[in-house]
């Protein structure tokens, strides 16, 4: 089917909550990966969100390094793939920083919005904002104007208090956690007092849908055992102090950023607390490559031209290892999707 309307993405994330499960949100390099978590959410009869950052906009543009553009092609293939499907896919810009917000974010949306004038359905169905490196009030203030611009568009924007650790996209300047200040260390944990902040300051736009990426110790990438501390309990604290204030239609639909490698007990305990997106990244492009990876070495004389000989075609065609790649990476979503709940919850046709 289409990719979804805003009323329906509204309506996913709102049955999540209601019903104590999260969506699978997988980010997408090039078409490989989109293919293969859109097969992965079909396979596991289960609704899904692909996401599309910078650097996955920069390289499907090629040589062009042009991350707008590349967004728009993995959108418009998102779009027409999910078509072809009985499940429900959203499409999310993921992770957008404040300095790319005009050279990036903004023209998204702007894209968005010339097609609606035309008559045409939305591009993407939410946007994220990034703004964890700044003072929250800084980091809201740039939220504000960019939340409006999506109310009047039928997007939803994410945005994220508190500073998710390790590596995003090869971002050196946050992939180090061995020694971590105080205070940066304390950055990776929301206080219930950013989250009534960001409730104050974002319900201030009428009409307007939004996520939040609280942070309770969670980091991007894989580290090994005692880099880092789950608390879930601080997304249940945040959210009671929220609902405890300003009644129960204030709950925030949270999302899971740095989950990869989590085990399903903090996964599980999370959605308690009111998550319904989690993404997906490192587990999910370490499958695919892991596939990769064990076809060229399995094939290591047939991939290349080795002594003389000519290799064997069937062997190292492009299509036939990223097809190895796309099959296990689809296996991997099947697996978020189980460990989630959404397997076997879609919406299905509406």
């Amino acid at each position: 089917m289409p990719a979804v309307t805003f009323e329906r993405y509204c309506g996913m994330l709102d049955k999540a909550l209601k019903e104590g499960f999260a969506f699978p949100a997988i980010n997408v390099l090039e078409i490989a990966t989109l293919n293969a978590a859109i097969e992965g959410f079909d396979a596991a009869k289960s609704d899904g969100i692909v996401q599309i950052g910078v650097a996955a906009g920069t390289h499907t543009s090629g040589a062009a390094k042009d991350p707008v553009l590349g967004a728009i092609t993995l959108a418009e293939h998102a779009r027409r793939l999910a078509a072809k499907y009985d499940i429900n896919v959203a499409i999310h810009s993921d992770h957008c920083p404040t300095e790319r917000i005009e050279t990036f974010l903004k023209p998204l949306i702007l894209e968005t919005a010339r097609r609606r004038a035309a008559g045409l359905p939305n591009l993407f169905n939410s946007h994220m904002y990034d703004g964890s490196g700044l003072a929250l009030a800084e980091n809201m203030r740039h939220a504000l104007p960019l939340l409006e611009m999506c109310r009047d568009n039928e997007i939803i924007l994410e945005v994220e208090a508190g500073v998710v650790g390790g590596e995003e996209d090869a971002k050196s300047d946050r992939s180090d956690l061995s020694d971590l200040s105080d205070t940066r260390r304390s950055k990776l944990y929301t206080t219930p007092k950013d989250m009534l902040y960001v409730h104050e300051t974002l319900s201030r736009v009428e009409r307007a849908r939004f996520m939040l990426a609280a942070t309770f110790g969670n980091v991007h990438g894989v580290y090994k055992p005692g880099h880092i501390l789950l608390k879930p309990s601080i997304l249940r604290d945040g959210q009671e102090a929220v609902v405890r204030k300003y009644g129960e239609g204030a709950r925030f639909r949270l999302v899971f950023h740095g989950g990869s490698g989590t085990t399903v007990d903090d996964i599980r305990e999370s959605i308690k607390y009111g998550v319904v997106k989690m993404n997906i990244h490192t587990d999910t492009q370490y499958s695919f490559t892991r596939a990769v990876a064990d076809h060229m070495l399995r094939n290591y004389d047939g991939v290349l031209r080795i002594d003389g000989e000519v290799g064997v075609k069937q062997a190292y065609l492009a299509s036939t290892w990223l097809d190895r790649g796309r099959v296990a990476m689809a296996e991997r979503v099947v697996r978020a999707c189980e460990e989630l709940g959404s397997a076997g919850r879609t919406l299905g046709r509406g």
